[in-house]
């Protein structure tokens, strides 16, 4: 387990952190502010709880049932009964990963002093995490909005002992087994925790941040590869130029075309236009791969400034101010985090789009200028890389499907309380799908890239360093060049694992120096 600590104080949190603790397995403790907010909090809670007069979330019912006031002797079983009766989540297991990054940001709302859980569940949370205890989350029962309550509650129930969870074995088991396990008690839930703890955009947000980061490196390798299929089809670099894109002056785009730019130093391959078959421009999907990759960066930045604003963030309902004020809100909804992730699905197939075309031209001996057919040995005996064009085609259309926005939806729920909600959780986990689908279209162009530089470099003309260092480094890892038709799934999921894990960005930086 990392040794990699990350402290919860009242303030938020990174996404660097998030990442620590959902992928890394970073160790949580809570600040000593975080306490004190904690104790603090809860001070204002029981004096309101003593009172006669009703208060959401305190001393009344939730949601449509808003409206009872719950005496004394019932609102510990009020608080242990949403839990369960919000347990109700259906269908596949969600991701351990997606699961500790829900429990830690819930946390970091818990321990900003603004949900009056007393300091003593908040440490059963960070000792859950710490034990590397996950509460079995299924794929099905958020619409988002109050946040993601489903599976939050089955976070909140392993906290009290009740329903199952994975243990660090990897083996699933009942959570009050593996909380005596590792010597945590499980919690009494009290006045107004339960709500706390459930009331949340926080699986929704969990997920941005972690496409985030992987969406930030798939661009990068897109652009090594759209250098690299420009390189094959014997393109000109001169669209790259820094002062053409300092007239149309887009961040991601100025970017993007500096990626391939330095990919494509040194290359003999390039701006062959004049040689044997003529032509003015390249076709688009190589002549404006700086403009669609450079899009769907500036929208990246975009959903990192939101996911930001969340990050610091206390989401919940209602929220302790510091004037000792207990509010209702609607801060839980999850309208800011489901566009976002909504917006990175349409430019995450948009960019599978334009990596699918160059891919189709680099197999198509009209367009190719001069590659064999479907760049095989023995075009008629060899079908060459035919089929991995159609993959990379169904993928594509899965990828259009996916980007169909899930927050244009809403249901309404709860006697109509809840009667407008984001769907943030469905954009969030229709988005991981698409990013999974990404990885795979990026690694079929390298495929045929890679092999389509290589058969011109037996023709004579000499690829970028560059292009020869990815070359290099993609058959090390075991992906083979081109030669008689074998078995290609293989080779195709070891490009997929080399572009997932960024080894193509790791082997050209050496030559081009640090890409964005």
């Amino acid at each position: 387990m990392d040794m990699h600590t990350v402290v919860v104080g009242t303030s938020g949190t990174t996404a660097q952190d998030v990442i620590a603790v959902a992928r890394g397995n970073a160790r949580v403790e809570l600040s000593a502010a975080a306490v004190d907010a904690l104790a603090a909090a809860r001070e204002i809670v029981d004096a309101l709880a003593a009172k006669p007069e009703p208060v959401y979330g305190v001393s009344t019912g939730f949601g449509a049932l808003a409206s009872r006031h719950i005496s004394q002797d019932l609102r510990a079983q009020l608080q242990r009964n949403i839990v369960r009766s919000h347990a109700a989540g259906m269908g596949p297991r969600v991701e351990r990963e997606v699961v500790r990054a829900l429990m830690f940001l819930r946390l970091k709302t818990v321990a900003s002093g603004h949900t009056g859980v007393r300091p003593e569940v908040a440490q059963t949370m960070a000792d859950v995490l710490n034990a590397g205890i996950t509460p079995v989350v299924h794929e099905y029962g958020s619409l988002g909005c109050s946040g993601d309550l489903a599976p939050l509650s089955h976070c909140a129930l392993t906290l009290m002992g009740e329903g199952d969870a994975e243990g660090p074995d990897g083996t699933v088991r009942p959570a009050g087994e593996l909380l005596a396990a590792h010597g945590i008690t499980p919690v009494e839930l009290r006045e107004k925790e339960g709500l706390a703890l459930l009331n949340g955009t926080d699986g929704m947000l969990g997920m941005l941040v972690m496409a985030l980061a992987d969406l930030k490196s798939l661009y990068t390798s897109a652009d090594i590869t759209a250098a690299l299929s420009l390189e094959a089809l014997l393109g000109t670099d001169k669209v790259l130029a820094p002062e053409l894109h300092a007239i149309r002056p887009h961040p991601g785009q100025g970017v993007s075309a500096d990626n391939m730019l330095r990919v494509l130093a040194g290359s003999g391959l390039t701006g062959h236009h004049q040689d044997d078959a003529p032509r003015v421009q390249d076709a688009y999907s190589v002549r404006c791969a700086p403009q669609v990759n450079g899009a769907g960066r500036d929208t990246l930045d975009y959903a990192a400034v939101v996911a930001a604003r969340e990050l610091a963030s206390a989401v919940d309902n209602p929220v302790v101010l510091p004037d000792g004020r207990v509010e209702s809100n609607g801060n839980f909804h999850g309208a800011p985090v489901a566009y976002v992730l909504d917006f990175l699905a349409i430019v995450a197939a948009d960019l599978g789009s334009i990596t699918e075309r160059r891919t189709d031209r680099l197999l198509d001996k009209n367009r190719s200028h001069g590659l064999p057919p479907f760049l095989a040995d023995d075009a008629g005996v060899d079908s060459g890389l035919m089929i991995a064009q159609y993959t990379q085609a169904a993928l594509v259309s899965e990828m259009k499907r996916l980007a169909v926005p899930a927050s244009a939806d809403s249901i309404p729920s709860s006697a109509m309380q809840e009667d407008h909600v984001s769907m943030g959780w469905s954009a969030a986990r229709k988005l991981r799908t698409a990013v999974d689908n990404l990885a795979r279209i990026v690694a079929v162009e390298l495929y045929a890239a890679t092999r389509a530089v290589e058969l011109r470099a037996a023709g004579g003309l000499t690829p970028a360093p560059a292009s020869q260092a990815a070359i290099e480094a993609l058959r090390a890892a075991g992906v083979q060049g081109p030669g008689p038709d074998r078995f290609l799934a293989p080779d195709l999921a070891a490009a997929d694992a080399f572009v997932r894990a960024g080894k193509l960005v790791e082997a050209v930086e050496p030559v081009t120096g640090p890409l964005a």
